[in-house]
């Protein structure tokens, strides 16, 4: 009933409150980040995969610059030494097979140019009505550009390259839509141009023409 009790009473709950939070806050301060569920075998796996990566990223130093390396070698010599060698094996087999990929499209192209100039350009100049020779040939001069396009690329990518520099597969991606177009038309054509040619060499006459074609290629 008295205010001054009350006060007093007041003043003591505060008085506890106060006492409480600052025990909260000085047990928050003093608490380990760690968990005490933590083991010293979490921490030993910690640490033996910090070294992992440190031995990886050793060994990933030696074989790229093996030169830098003062004692012993991370694997026997006799290994590294075969290693090599399988390595310049399958390097010659591969400057060996593009070689012979250029080659052979020479080749293909020497032959599209004999057919050009000793058999398509003379059948023209000679106009015969009953012989069609676009129908015939189809689309082959535009075979031939494209042929002799790859084979620029071809040698554009292996010209003064080094062997472990050169990329042949981005020049068959770089042609590869009209490489598609080009011969699309010629092997749609070919049932019907052999067709033709049969027909053609059952005529005397245009069977003769063609003869003389081939004895120029001759």
């Amino acid at each position: 009933d008295c205010p001054g009790k009350e006060g007093a009473g007041g003043r003591k709950r505060n008085l506890t409150l106060l006492r409480s939070k600052l025990y909260m806050g000085q047990r928050r301060r003093t608490e380990p980040v760690v968990e005490s569920t933590t083991t010293a075998g979490d921490h030993g796996n910690l640490r033996r995969s910090q070294s992992d990566r440190t031995e990886y990223s050793q060994k990933l130093q030696e074989k790229m610059a093996p030169q830098a390396v003062s004692s012993t070698p991370a694997t026997p010599p006799q290994e590294d030494e075969e290693e090599e060698q399988v390595s310049r094996r399958l390097m010659a087999r591969r400057v060996k097979i593009i070689a012979e990929l250029m080659q052979t499209e020479k080749d293909y192209i020497s032959d599209l140019d004999l057919c050009i100039k000793e058999v398509i350009q003379p059948l023209r100049n000679k106009q015969i009505a009953r012989f069609d020779v676009d129908g015939l040939f189809s689309n082959i001069e535009l075979v031939h550009q494209l042929s002799a396009k790859l084979l620029s690329l071809l040698e554009e990518a292996t010209t003064d390259v080094e062997p472990p520099m050169q990329i042949i597969g981005e020049v068959f991606l770089q042609i590869k839509g009209p490489l598609e177009d080009t011969y699309k038309i010629y092997c749609y054509h070919h049932d019907d141009a052999h067709t033709m040619l049969e027909y053609y060499e059952k005529d005397e006459e245009l069977k003769q023409h063609l003869r003389d074609c081939v004895q120029s290629l001759k």
